[in-house]
Order: structure tokens, then sequence, then C-alpha cells
């Protein structure tokens, strides 16, 4: 398969570069960019990120998915409101990554509100129209329209903060009389999806220390709405080597499932048991 052949660019596009790295090194999602007048994809297994947000049938629809495939993959039913932490995780994850990527990648932040946003979640595709991007006095992209400069590198951090409370804001709000969870709490799992998808996306790239360092900047725990800072931390294997990993400002609530087997960056996990599970991955990688 080739990736660049189901990519969708635009001329002039400031963030196409971006999504295209991001498909290099992680085919299971891939970005269309879609043009002004161009109808935002609603048939076919799309959900608009509007529609997430109203929090009706199509919510419904999204969160059937979840249910069934907790009960597939678990033999059991799982509570309502854990299913719905479930699926947000799922469509927020690769959201924050129309975002975060372009900053990380080319210092540029577009702004993607949900009526442009659109998921294929079987498919692993978004299709995000970008009308307007901040970016750095020295950009070439600056003279592109849409664009809007901003002084420096805090400046510029401020507007990844905004457009990802943008778009998920209104999200967090239809989710939310399915979660059992306050506003913290919500704005909690947003910086857990803004960290953990980056992070993880910046490992494939080969820039892992660099994203860990970006992110505790962009996430210094006083930034509102957002709850808690990036978290990273270094534990020490067996052998002397460093395990990076980091305490989620959420709880993702996999242990109502499966008590015994907590995520590695739980706050529930021990340090113990992360070296042990980190130790693990390590070696079968």
């Amino acid at each position: 398969m080739s990736v660049p052949a189901l990519l969708s660019t635009l001329p002039g596009s400031p963030v196409a570069d971006s999504y295209a790295r991001l498909a290099t090194v992680f085919p299971g999602l891939l970005v269309r960019e879609l043009a002004a007048d161009e109808r935002t994809p609603r048939d076919d297994g799309w959900v608009g990120a509007d529609e997430l947000a109203a929090g009706g049938p199509a919510l419904d629809s999204f969160l059937a998915w979840d249910d069934a495939q907790v009960l597939r993959d678990y033999g059991r039913q799982a509570r309502p409101d854990v299913v719905a932490s479930f699926g947000l995780h799922r469509y927020a994850w690769p959201a924050c990554l129309l975002v975060t990527v372009p900053w990380f990648l080319h210092r540029r932040v577009p702004r993607v509100p949900v009526a442009d946003v659109a998921f294929q979640r079987a498919l692993g595709r978004m299709a995000v129209r970008v009308r307007e991007f901040a970016c750095l006095p020295d950009d070439p992209a600056a003279v592109l329209p849409g664009a809007r400069v901003v002084p420096d590198e805090e400046a510029l951090r401020g507007e990844v903060r905004a457009a990802v409370a943008e778009h998920l804001g209104p999200v967090l709000e239809g989710f939310r009389p399915r979660m059992r969870r306050g506003s913290r709490a919500l704005w909690g799992m947003a910086t857990d999806e803004i960290v953990e998808g980056l992070w993880y996306v910046a490992g494939l790239l080969g820039e892992e220390p660099r994203a860990m360092a970006e992110l505790e900047l962009l996430l210094p725990g006083t930034a509102k709405p957002y709850v808690g800072t990036a978290g990273f931390r270094e534990l020490t294997a067996p052998d002397g080597r460093a395990l990076p990993t980091r305490d989620r400002a959420s709880c993702c609530l996999f242990y109502t499932l499966r008590p015994e087997d907590t995520c590695v960056t739980c706050p529930r996990t021990c340090d113990d048991d992360r070296v042990r599970k980190l130790t693990t991955a390590a070696a079968a990688g």
C-alpha cells in the first residue's frame, strides 16, 4: 500500500507535510485535507466531530462500537461510563494529533473547530479543513492565506493549547452526561491525550526526548483548562537503563475490566510493576 496515494493535500497547505510525515511513521492514521467548499464526510462510517459534540444518535452509534468491542475482547459488559471513557479516548487521541504534529514538526498550529473535522474509526482516517493557522515570524508559510503570525515559541504553545481546547471542549461536553465525571476529570483526560499521542508518534519519529521536553513546556500544570503536567519521569531497569514513564492526570478505567492489569502510566500502577512491564515490552520490541 502506498501511503502517499491515500492522502489528499491542497496546494499551499501549511500542514500537508506534517500529515504526510505522520502517515509515513504511523499509517494507522491517515489525514485527508478538505477544500474550503468541500463537504465534511458523514456517510460510510464517518462521523463529524460536531455530531459527537451534540451528544445525540451519532454519539450513541459511535459508542456502540466500543460496547461491542469490550464484550467481544473481554467477555463481559462494561459500565456505560467506562464505554464512554474508551470512546472518548479513541477519538481524542488522534484528534489531538491534528494540532500537535504540525506544531512539533513544522511549528505550525492549525485551528480545527468541530465543524471542520470528521473521523472514520474503522479505517483509521480523519478529514480536516484548515482555514487558519498560527506560525512564527520566520516561517515561509507566514505569507499563506489564513496565517496568523505570533511572536515567539511561548505564544505558539498558547496557540496549541487554545486550538486543542477549541476542538475538544465541545466534544467533552457531548460525552459528559455519559461519563459520570466532572470538568476537572475531563480536562485531565484531555491533558493525557495531548501528551500520550505526541509522545507515541515522536517515538516513531526517533524524537522522543525532544517531544518530552516540548510537552513539559506545553503543559506546565498552570495552563487552564488543562489539568496536570506532562508528568514525565524516569525509572531504572534492572540492567541500569533509564525507562521513561509518566503519571497520567486521569484514569482510563481499564482496571474495571481487568483489575490485575492496569496501564503502565496509570497512577494505580506501582513503580515495580512499571519497571517489569516496560522491561518486558522493550525485550519484546
